[in-house]
């Protein structure tokens, strides 16, 4: 099999309900298969089990302080250090946007998910161009 054509596979670490079918939808429309946990707990035994090539995580929706949760994604996976992008409502948040920082994470605010998701998704993953193109 050609590694290349591969579907990219997504784990999303998104609390609220429409958020998470939004980007499903868009993962699926850049060719990805797109895996969803409610909280943190779950996308650690997730990871634990597979392999991703990426993580969506919302830095609120998670039961576990997001450094820890960061932290334990980085022991689990250390492939995956610099393939989280964060969607955050929280951006005014000293303390997120220093974890953000510290840990050179890409993120998104929460207002502009639509807006930029497709275009970082596809950085993110290594997609060109010419293999999806936006949605209108």
């Amino acid at each position: 099999m050609n590694h290349s054509l591969r579907p990219r596979h997504v784990l999303v670490i998104e609390g609220e309900p429409s958020v998470r079918n939004v980007l499903y939808v868009l993962l699926a429309g850049l060719g990805c298969e797109g895996e969803i946990a409610h909280g943190g707990h779950q996308a650690l035994a997730m990871i634990k089990k597979e392999s991703f090539d990426a993580i969506l995580l919302d830095l609120r929706c998670s039961e576990m302080p997001a450094g820890e949760m960061v932290s334990a994604i980085r022991e689990l996976r250390p492939n995956l250090v610099g393939r989280v992008l964060v969607i955050t409502g929280e951006v005014s948040d000293p303390q997120a946007m220093e974890m953000i920082r510290k840990n050179s994470w890409s993120y998104i605010p929460r207002q502009r998910v639509m807006q930029e998701i497709w275009g970082r998704l596809r950085a993110l993953l290594g997609l060109s161009q010419s293999h999806a193109d936006s949605p209108s």
